[in-house]
């Protein structure tokens, strides 16, 4: 009797021991396959299962969480929602995330091992912290200056910082509302298929993911290039460039919408926005040269990131002459982001440097303290020589004060400026895109406190109306007047 009683206490034994093997390999090493397996929901029910760290503008909370009652508990919610919608994207439960909330969703959503003061602890016991705090560099009156400066028109506007490269506003029209994806019920399904079916795109964040023909405000890169290479060594000496002006090896005249463009100086034709003489310095100035400036300013960046990745800018550097001159105003294949754009106007403002632009100031966990902050913003590159800047920053001036871009001219101020009307269409055929990028400096101020890009894509607007500096200028002017006003 002893023998079986001894038989069956060493087979339960066996069992006992069988069970913690296979207990051990399924939560030890089988854990990793079950979690990312799709049909287990513990993952998903435990992210919504608290609030979301929310992300912040001027030290407010522009998003916040909503308790549903379902067992994907708590649901995103947006204050101005499609104001700061190009920022902050949107956190769904049926769709994912897009642009701050997708790249900063570790600290928004808990998961980031930063957040913890024990993270060796929190992956014993499997506790999730809560979501921390994304803290952004939004001037909100910049922010609000451009989304109604762009009102109902299609649009977007980037305005940034020269000195540091903090985005202190990113707007792209037609909007949205990020909320009304929140959830995963029949009404979020709805407002994904009508958002997605709407020609105007309004989920297209314009600011930073589209890219357009800028026109004349390229030629800002363009004297720049002509200036460092020599090519030009006096504002005021005559250019020698015919109008109309004949691309080389070719038939096709290039010609100006004004008079006075005849071998017009780089100081009127900048002010005065001449396509001959800017054509014809382009290819003075060669494709290496041309190509080395446009890069120096970011254009074919592949990597530029604020945290979320931005479409590249674009200047072909396989061109011959005619298309060449073509690319040196703006035109043929160069394409440029608003963010783009405004860095453009940056490195004018300060001296030739560009910052990389950033979005995100810190995080920080949910009792304040900081994760992580953006550091001290260093220059990436050297777009042109500090003299060439000193000059650039002379022509946009002139631009302001007496030339195409008097709407944007702010009392007491210094501001400089670029207009641009930029063709495009077959044939040249659509309604031409209005630019305007700009950088001001305010009486008091040391240094130019912000620099803005604005494009205005108004398909609806006669082809007679529409032009920098009657539809973009008084946006940038808006935005302008905010910063240096806060």
């Amino acid at each position: 009797m002893t023998r079986h009683i001894r038989l069956a206490a060493a087979f339960c034994t066996l069992l006992l021991l069988a069970l913690l093997v296979n207990a051990t390999r399924i939560q030890v090493f089988r854990s990793p396959t079950y979690d990312d397996n799709p049909a287990n929901r513990r993952q998903t029910i435990a992210r919504y299962d608290q609030p979301r760290g929310a992300i912040l503008v001027g030290g407010r909370p522009v998003t916040g969480s909503r308790d549903s009652g379902e067992q994907l508990r708590y649901e995103r919610t947006y204050r101005d929602g499609p104001l700061y919608a190009p920022v902050t994207g949107f956190a769904s439960q049926e769709y994912g995330t897009t642009f701050l909330e997708h790249s900063e969703d570790g600290i928004l959503s808990g998961t980031d091992e930063m957040l913890s003061p024990f993270p060796l602890w929190n992956d014993l016991t499997r506790a999730q912290n809560p979501g921390g705090d994304v803290v952004t560099t939004l001037d909100p009156a910049a922010q609000k200056a451009a989304y109604d400066g762009l009102g109902t028109r299609t649009g977007a506007v980037a305005a940034i910082e020269p000195s540091t490269g903090r985005v202190l506003a990113l707007v792209s029209t037609p909007s949205y509302d990020p909320g009304a994806l929140s959830g995963n019920g029949r009404t979020a399904n709805r407002s994904w298929a009508r958002l997605n079916a709407d020609p105007d795109k309004p989920m297209l964040n314009r600011a930073v993911r589209q890219t357009y023909p800028p026109g004349s405000t390229f030629k800002v890169v363009t004297a720049a290039a002509a200036l460092d290479a020599g090519v030009v060594t006096d504002l005021d000496a005559a250019t020698k460039s015919p109008d109309p002006y004949t691309l080389p090896g070719t038939s096709t005249t290039l010609t100006n919408e004004g008079d006075g463009c005849a071998d017009a100086p780089l100081r009127s034709a900048f002010e005065w926005s001449c396509n001959t003489v800017f054509a014809k310095l382009g290819v003075d100035v060669g494709v290496r040269n041309m190509s080395g400036t446009a890069e120096a300013f970011g254009f074919n960046d592949t990597g530029v990131r604020i945290p979320f990745a931005v479409s590249p800018s674009t200047f072909d550097t396989s061109v011959d002459k005619a298309q060449l001159a073509l690319s040196s105003i703006g035109q043929y294949n160069t394409r440029a982001t608003p963010l783009q754009m405004a860095m453009v106007a940056a490195a004018v403002a300060n001296g030739g440097q560009v910052r990389q632009p950033y979005l995100v100031e810190r995080t920080t966990r949910r009792g304040g303290e900081t994760v992580s902050t953006a550091g001290s913003s260093r220059p990436v590159r050297q777009a042109m020589h500090p003299a060439t800047a000193v000059q650039m920053k002379e022509l946009m001036e002139d631009v302001v004060t007496e030339g195409t871009g008097t709407n944007a001219a702010i009392p007491g101020a210094t501001v400089g400026g670029k207009t641009g009307t930029a063709q495009h269409g077959i044939g040249n055929s659509g309604t031409p895109y209005a630019w305007f990028v700009s950088w001001a400096q305010g009486e008091r101020d040391m240094e130019p406190k912000v620099a803005v890009a604005v494009v205005v894509e108004d398909a609806s607007a006669d082809r007679s109306d529409i032009s920098g500096g009657g539809d973009a200028a008084p946006i940038a002017k808006a935005v302008m007047e905010a910063v240096l006003g806060s």
